[in-house]
């Protein structure tokens, strides 16, 4: 047990979760003994996945290796009273973003009209839906089982009247979408600013956009502030700025960070 890393995640229910693990080199010896102490410790955990990669870049998944237990590790996550069904070893999936995902649910109102970029599995759009009556969100992801597991979620959780999932490209779908928004989500930290040119145009006067960056201390937010105010000016507009967000930390002195802006006209 003194061998378990102290920080691992767990993705799924009490019925079957998946434990992902990062084994560092001197305890590679030891893994099927860490694999076996957190499966006597967490009870539902059916699999144990061990990192093999960095993400990579394309659809933001790693490659794992299955550990322990049932190679079959597709499940159904519970959080904030949402299901999402979703296989990490095909789609990227945070567990530890719940907290943040009910935040930005938090802040949208009834009767907005929301475009979320990169939407995975749809936990963004999901969490947003079930708690607001009215609202209307498209979600756009390029990868197709991330994209097939949105759609299963959407109706999975009954919110098939207020998302709409559409798979593609954020290049070859936004410009399609005849429509402007009062808020967007781009919750892509490595690389969103490559897709400002598509958000701003895309919302609304005062409309509100969510942009996810990668920062390193000690000055989290500057640079993701000079992005976002070059990238409205670009189009006529204004930023103005509402929130810095700590959202979690990738590695020492380097953290996700969100910077919430009003785009004005």
């Amino acid at each position: 047990m003194r061998l378990i890393p102290r920080s691992f995640d767990i993705i799924g229910s009490r019925e079957k979760a998946v434990a992902i693990v990062e084994i560092p080199p001197d305890l590679r010896d030891f893994e099927e003994g860490v694999a076996k102490a957190i499966m006597e410790r967490h009870k539902n955990v059916k699999s144990v996945l061990v990192k093999e990669s960095e993400r990579l870049e394309e659809y933001r998944i790693r490659r794992y290796r299955v550990l322990a237990g049932d190679p079959d590790t597709e499940v159904v996550h519970r959080e904030a009273g949402c299901l999402f069904k979703l296989d990490p070893q095909k789609v990227y999936f945070s567990p530890r973003e719940g907290a943040e995902r009910m935040r930005i649910a938090e802040k949208v109102r009834d009767g907005e009209k929301i475009l979320v970029m990169f939407s995975g599995v749809c936990p963004y759009p999901i969490v947003i839906a079930k708690r607001h009556e009215k609202v209307r969100i498209i979600a756009v992801e390029s990868n197709p089982h991330a994209h097939n597991y949105c759609v299963e979620n959407i109706h999975l959780n009954r919110v098939q009247d207020k998302v709409i999932a559409l798979l593609g490209d954020v290049r070859d779908i936004c410009p399609t979408l005849g429509s402007t928004f009062d808020r967007i989500v781009m919750p892509l930290p490595k690389g969103a600013y490559q897709f400002l040119d598509l958000a701003i145009p895309l919302l609304n006067c005062g409309g509100v956009v969510h942009f996810y960056h990668w920062a390193r201390e000690p000055d989290l937010f500057s640079k993701a502030k000079e992005i976002l105010s070059t990238a409205s000016e670009r189009f006529g507009r204004r930023a103005e700025f509402l929130e810095e967000v700590r959202v979690s930390q990738y590695s020492p002195r380097v953290w996700k960070v969100r910077v919430d802006a009003r785009i004005l006209c």
